[in-house]
């Protein structure tokens, strides 16, 4: 299991957190002014909390549940857990499976460490989603970019290979945005699917230095790494490696340090035919 450091992760919340709200808009019951029978909200990956607390303002009416399968991950939800609307549980979303369907599933930023995560799809839209709910989910698209690339030369290098060598693997392929509508329409749901490359200006204040694309990737690509160098000397080691090549492939800018990211989105909406009789 990745071992996860909610701290770091937030240090770029609010980059992290534009996908997820652009996510969520494109869901065709996010109204906050309309009681459209939404009463199930789940957020599965849901971190440490922050955003799926955003649910419950989409849906206020609604009761949310956040799961996670990082117990530091829950453990930060704790202030977040707001007046009874919204909880969170300690699970392996592969298990995952509600006592009754539920309206909305929000996945983001999560099924990317998930194999075979697209045989959870139609299972989820059958069993866990109700007749006129909705799945939406959010994948990074960018295991070709230095970012990872990098990543993956210095863990296959002479010097680390013998326990590194397949460490960012841990990190699961994912299809192209074709690939998701298939599997959703497959699966009985329209479909909305998209791509977007963000251009994300990190760290304009400068409080990492030439360093701001190294203290992204320690939230979240390089946590796999990490977890097999225990010793410091050879994580600090390991890093500095790293970080020279980053620097060279994202060089910061007076301004900050420019990182394109390419996401994909999917939306499926699963027809209740009581109301929505087929064409």
């Amino acid at each position: 299991m990745v071992g996860w450091d909610p701290d770091i992760y937030l240090d770029f919340a609010a980059e992290r957190a534009r996908p997820f709200h652009d996510l969520v808009a494109r869901i065709g019951c996010a109204r906050k002014d309309e009681r459209d029978g939404i009463a199930q909200v789940v957020d599965l990956g849901c971190g440490p909390g922050g955003l799926t607390a955003t649910l419950a303002e989409t849906w206020p009416w609604a009761h949310v549940v956040g799961i996670d399968s990082s117990p530091e991950m829950i453990a930060k939800t704790a202030s977040y857990r707001l007046r009874g609307e919204v909880e969170f549980a300690l699970a392996d979303l592969r298990a995952w499976q509600p006592a009754e369907p539920v309206d909305v599933i929000v996945t983001n930023a999560t099924l990317q460490w998930v194999p075979g995560h697209l045989d959870l799809l139609p299972r989820w839209v059958e069993t866990a989603l109700r007749p006129g709910g909705w799945l939406a989910l959010q994948v990074p698209g960018n295991l070709g970019d230095p970012l990872h690339t990098l990543l993956r030369e210095v863990s296959g290098s002479v010097r680390w290979a013998d326990r590194l060598g397949d460490a960012e693997h841990t990190r699961a392929e994912v299809p192209d945005p074709v690939g998701y509508a298939e599997v959703l329409a497959g699966a009985g749901c329209t479909v909305d699917v998209w791509e977007t490359t963000y251009l994300h200006v990190l760290d304009p204040e400068g409080r990492f230095g030439p360093d701001a694309v190294l203290a992204w990737a320690m939230g979240t690509a390089m946590r796999p790494v990490l977890d097999r160098l225990p010793d410091p000397a050879e994580r600090d080691a390991f890093v500095e490696e790293y970080a020279e090549r980053l620097r060279a492939a994202y060089p910061r800018r007076p301004w900050g340090t420019p990182l394109p990211f390419r996401r994909i989105f999917a939306v499926g909406h699963k027809p209740n035919p009581a109301v929505e009789p087929a064409a």
